[in-house]
């Protein structure tokens, strides 16, 4: 278990909130991660591994347009991941890992990119997409410490929106309390 997800799931038993995992390149080690904290069961709704690109279309909703233009390494591809997981699951928040393993480049990306989305409700991240945020990744080592990084990246990522839910929502409050500056 790592420290991130035992972060993760404390801080959605805290906001009452849920979370669903869309995989590729990580081929479910996001959620292993997460339901190997204790009580996970309160906040972990499930998870797609779409390691299929056909797949990432057919049960996540990922636009086949793009897939056919860009391949499934593609940070729309990421973004629309997590948006579906989301959807697809029933969660307040998605997440999404899609990228290049290894050993040989897909879809015309070097080995070592990644693309980590999280997708949370609406307004209450930011970034690429409404309610979503995707990172690209440049990851050097071998197969498993790219998969291994990727996991931590993006449940790091999950981590950022959700303490800054958090501190969005207090620093309104403040806002509203100190006359707007």
């Amino acid at each position: 278990m790592s420290s991130e997800a035992a972060d993760v799931v404390r801080l959605l038993k805290v906001s009452g909130e849920t979370v669903a995992v869309a995989e590729s390149l990580t081929g479910g080690l996001v959620a292993a991660q997460l339901t190997s904290v204790p009580g996970a069961s309160k906040v972990f709704r499930g998870s797609v591994t779409a390691y299929a690109t056909e797949l990432k279309h057919e049960l996540l909703g990922v636009d086949a347009a793009v897939l056919a233009a860009r391949g499934a390494v593609d940070p729309q591809v990421a973004a629309e991941m997590a948006a579906g997981v989301r959807k697809a699951l029933g969660a307040d928040w998605g997440v999404a890992t899609t990228g290049v393993a290894g050993p040989d480049p897909q879809d015309g990306q070097a080995v070592g990119t990644v693309f980590v989305a999280v997708h949370g409700p609406d307004g209450a991240a930011t970034g690429s997409a409404p309610g979503g945020k995707v990172e690209a990744l440049r990851l050097n080592g071998d197969r498993a410490e790219i998969r291994r990084e990727s996991v931590r990246s993006v449940l790091a990522l999950l981590l950022r929106e959700l303490a800054g839910e958090q501190t969005g929502n207090e620093r309104a409050q403040d806002t509203e309390q100190n006359g707007g500056f």
